[in-house]
Formats: structure tokens, C-alpha cells, sequence
């Protein structure tokens, strides 16, 4: 039997408009040194800038309540 684990790692998307900026999940399927510091698809479907120093999920208020909900 195999054990299937997800990882995640923490995104900041950008503010736009009267929306705020927030911390998202990403889905990581290849190594952190690949997605650093890049745009990725978040697993409620924005695009935002990975953030290597921030594990998932991080301790801040304004994270996006649909990849809370969705990264468990």
C-alpha cells in the first residue's frame, strides 16, 4: 500500500482593487527550490507568489478562507 502525502506551501496573492492581499495554499508537487518565489495556481484557484519562508498554513489573519477550508 502506498501513503500519498500533500504537501503545501504559503502564497501571497496581490491586492486588487478594494480586495486585499491574502495568504493562499499551493499544492507543491516538485521541490520548494523550483517554486520559490514564483506565481502558482493556489488550490482555490487565484495566482499567487510563493513564498519560501512561510510554511502552510501560516499564522496570520488574513488568509483566504476557501484554501483553509480546501488544504486540510
Amino acid at each position: 500500500m502506498m501513503s500519498v502525502t500533500t504537501v503545501f506551501a504559503a502564497a501571497r496573492s496581490r491586492a486588487h482593487g478594494p480586495t486585499a492581499a491574502l495568504w493562499h495554499a499551493v499544492e507543491v508537487h516538485r521541490p520548494a527550490a523550483e517554486v520559490d518565489g514564483a506565481c502558482e495556481l493556489t488550490v482555490c484557484g487565484t495566482l499567487a507568489r510563493v513564498s519560501p519562508g512561510e510554511q502552510w498554513p501560516v499564522r496570520a489573519t488574513d488568509v483566504c478562507p476557501a484554501c483553509v477550508s480546501l488544504a486540510r
